[in-house]
Formats: C-alpha cells, sequence, structure tokens
C-alpha cells in the first residue's frame, strides 16, 4: 500500500513457511522528504545549546575565524544531512494480521508494536510546510498508553488510505476487505464561520486578561527594578499568552469542521497546520459545555471533551447552544442535557460567599450533571457508564454546616464534583450513583467502529 515513487517498499520474508502472510509482511518506509525534517535535530540540539547558555555560546563563536567556521559548516551540513537520511533508512512500518509494526532507531534499535483492536483513533495533521510538499503526519491514540506513536512523514493519500485501512483493521474487518473499505463517508454536522469565531475570540476574557497583563505589568517592573532583562524576561512570554489566547486560537481552530461517519465524529481544522482528527465512538468520558459571560448575549457555547486515552479535547470552538446541543447528541445518544441544575442550599453561602449560586446539580437517567461558575459558567456531563468510582468528601466547616461534596471519577483520569449539596442529599447521591454506574456499564453498547 504505497504510492509510486514516494515510499518504498521492504520485503521481509521468512523462508521457513512464506506461505503464512504473518510471516510475509511487505514494510514500508517513510516519504523521501523526511530526511529533511530528521536533519534538523543536530541543528536544534546546537540551538538548544545556544539558548541555554548565550554568554557561553557568543564567546565561543568569537573566538572562531572565517575559515574555522567555513570548515565547521562543511562539516556539519553534509554530517546532518546523512543522520537525517539513516534515520530515514533505518525507519520501517508494516501492517501484520495484528498489529502496525514500527522499526526506528540508527544507533539504538526500537520495535513498536501496536495491536491494532487497541487503536482508538487515527489523526492526520499537516504542518504548512507539509502541505507544501504533499505529505502528511499520522498520529496514533492508542487505549493504555499516554504518547501518541506517529508516522510522519507520509504521502498525503498515502497518509488517508492507511488511515482508513487502519481504523477498519481496528473495526474487525479482514485484511482484504480492510483495504477495500476506503475513506469511511461523512456527513457534516457543524461549520464554525470565520467571522463567528474572530468575535468569539474578541469576547472572550482570556483574551483581553492577557492583553492587559501584557501591556500593564512590564512597565510596572520598569518603574520598580529598571531593568531590561527583567522586562523583557517578563514581557515575552505574557505576549506569547495574549498571542496564543487570540491569533493563535483563531488560526488553530479556522474552519472548524465536524462531521459524523462510521468511524465516529471527524474534526478538521486549521489555517496553516491542517489536523483532520476524530473522536471515536463510546470513549467519551466527560462533555463540558462552556458559556463565557460575554457569550451569552448572543446565545454561544463552547463544548469540550474528555476522551479516554486521547488528547483530543475540543468539539466546538464556538456555536449557537441548540446547535451544539444536536452535535453532543451525536456523542452520547440520548442524553438530553438539564436546563436547571439544582443549586445547593442558601446555607452555602457561609462556605463560598456569593459563589455558591454557581454550583448545580442534575441526574437523569443517562448522565450525572455538575455545574459550576458564575461568569464563565460549565455544565459537566458524565455517563453512568463511564464513572469509575464516586467518593464524599467534607471539610470541618461543611460538616458543621451540614453540606459536602460528592466527586465523580471517570476513566480519562478526571474528576467531576458537585459541591456543596445537601450532607443527606449527598449520602444518597453516593450510593444511589454507584448503583447507577454499575447498571450503565452492564448495558452499555460495545465501542465497535463501523457497526
Amino acid at each position: 500500500m504505497s504510492t509510486p515513487g514516494t515510499e518504498h517498499e521492504v520485503r521481509e520474508e521468512n523462508p521457513e513457511n512464506s506461505e503464512n502472510p504473518e510471516n510475509s509482511v511487505t514494510e514500508h518506509r517513510l516519504h523521501p522528504v523526511t530526511p529533511l525534517r530528521r536533519a534538523w535535530a543536530p541543528v536544534a540540539v546546537i540551538f538548544g545549546w545556544a539558548m541555554h547558555d548565550p554568554d557561553g555560546a557568543q564567546r565561543q563563536l568569537s573566538r572562531l575565524t572565517t575559515t574555522t567556521l567555513l570548515i565547521g559548516l562543511a562539516v556539519f551540513v553534509p554530517a546532518a544531512a546523512l543522520y537525517g537520511f539513516l534515520t530515514w533508512w533505518f525507519t520501517h512500518f508494516a501492517v501484520t494480521g495484528a498489529e502496525l509494526r514500527i522499526r526506528t532507531g540508527l544507533v539504538f534499535r526500537r520495535t513498536a508494536h501496536i495491536r491494532l483492536e487497541r487503536i482508538q483513533a487515527v489523526d492526520v495533521t499537516q504542518p504548512l510546510l507539509a502541505r507544501v510538499a504533499g505529505v502528511a503526519k499520522l498520529r496514533l491514540d492508542v487505549i493504555g498508553t499516554d504518547k501518541k506513536d506517529e508516522l510522519a512523514y507520509l504521502g498525503e493519500a498515502h497518509a488517508r488510505a492507511l488511515r482508513a485501512e487502519l481504523l477498519a483493521r481496528a473495526a474487525g474487518f479482514e485484511p482484504e476487505r480492510a483495504r477495500e473499505v476506503g475513506e469511511a463517508p461523512v456527513r457534516q454536522l457543524l461549520h464554525v464561520p470565520a467571522g463567528v469565531l474572530a468575535l468569539s475570540v474578541v469576547l472572550s476574557g482570556a483574551t483581553w486578561g492577557t492583553l492587559l497583563a501584557a501591556v500593564v505589568v512590564p512597565p510596572v517592573l520598569w518603574f520598580a527594578t529598571h531593568s531590561v532583562w527583567t522586562v523583557v524576561a517578563t514581557a515575552l512570554p505574557l505576549l506569547g499568552a495574549a498571542g496564543a489566547s487570540s491569533v493563535g486560537r483563531f488560526v488553530g481552530e479556522y474552519d472548524w469542521t465536524v462531521g459524523e461517519s462510521p468511524d465516529g465524529l471527524r474534526i478538521d481544522h486549521g489555517l496553516l497546520d491542517r489536523a483532520h482528527e476524530t473522536v471515536p465512538p463510546g470513549r467519551v468520558q466527560t462533555v463540558r459545555i462552556v458559556e463565557p459571560l460575554l457569550w451569552r448575549g448572543r446565545g454561544w457555547v463552547r463544548v469540550e471533551l474528555d476522551v479516554a486515552g486521547s488528547s483530543n479535547s475540543l468539539l466546538v470552538p464556538v456555536a449557537p447552544r441548540a446547535v451544539a446541543e444536536g452535535v453532543i447528541e451525536r456523542v452520547l445518544p440520548g442524553v438530553t442535557v438539564p436546563r436547571s441544575p439544582a443549586r445547593p442550599p442558601r446555607r452555602a453561602g457561609w462556605c463560598v460567599p456569593f459563589w455558591w449560586r454557581g454550583y448545580g446539580l442534575a441526574v437523569t437517567d443517562s448522565v450525572f450533571v455538575a455545574r459550576h461558575g458564575l461568569l464563565r459558567r460549565s455544565l459537566a456531563l458524565v455517563p453512568h457508564a463511564k464513572v469509575q468510582s464516586v467518593r464524599l468528601e467534607q471539610g470541618p466547616w461543611e460538616r458543621h454546616k451540614g453540606l459536602a461534596n460528592v466527586h465523580v471519577d471517570t476513566g480519562a483520569n478526571k474528576t467531576v464534583t458537585a459541591r456543596l449539596r445537601d450532607a443527606d442529599e449527598a449520602s444518597r447521591l453516593l450510593a444511589d450513583q454507584a448503583d447507577r454506574s454499575r447498571t450503565g456499564r452492564r448495558e452499555a453498547l460495545p465501542d465497535r467502529w463501523m457497526a
């Protein structure tokens, strides 16, 4: 499965039993443009050293004559190119009957054996230069691992074809059938217009907060210290945070599209770097509906996710609430978002003055729902089947006021908390939620793709 002129095949056969498909594997190399990426590793090491010790780097550079510098470049550039070529040459991957095998390493060899049935998402990403070169990166979410394995780079068509094959194989299709399935059809559910996204960024409190800090803090430090380095060391991170919360967010979430396919919800986004991600069915542990203060007049919300074993955490960057709830229904079938979670008793104001009004709780037949926040409201929905444990917590002052917090832990190592509930209500909730979780897991459908 390779594109002529881009990926190279290596035939690996076991002469003892060449008729067994497990012993006859076609290995592939990455795209020939990959050595250019790998060649930057030695440059990155030197650059990192220079940034770590700029004075030492400047002293070493001042000692070099023009002749020495030219000789060093004449040696270093070919060495970096050779390193890139050799790391590409010794990197192979192959899809066998039961696993994806990735062999890497120039000096120390490493072979990753990724069981196909444990693959839960395969994302295709294209940084800007990769888009220019017509290549893409394949990133794999595997159950039980925190770090993503990746294949970088493949030809764009090859990456999409390999993604489709891996998803089909993970869904249980036979190897021959998996290659014929191809890319699953997609039905578009949501597209975020650029104008709406830009306005939502402008109306975000984080954007104004970081910009205000970037404008106010450096002058204050200058009058306090009269040190240029202190001001620069403080201003640069603040400017970077301001850029990430405004321009960076717009660039990353540009052209956000959500589509439904048999292998999960497809998410495509990015202005410079394009990403093609998948939210695997059945792996979503928590859905959060976030409603910033300045968005309420327009009825906009943001939908975030906790997915077990995956870093994909955003489903909808901005959308009208009705549209966002329609997308949530595709993630959590049959779930209706509660409109008015019950507030804690008024005596909770003795524990958390004023802000206690932002807390709330609702429990339906399918989800545990907790709300918090007044200026930036957040409503967390946890399917009963995804609850791993339930805990009750009381501090001394809460015991005095007859209140308690109920914590619900999910499979994504996250916790959702119903705060400042009546102590008797919390005790009943603790027992009832444990029963609901057992029943939910028993009745939950298996997580299968392309069913």
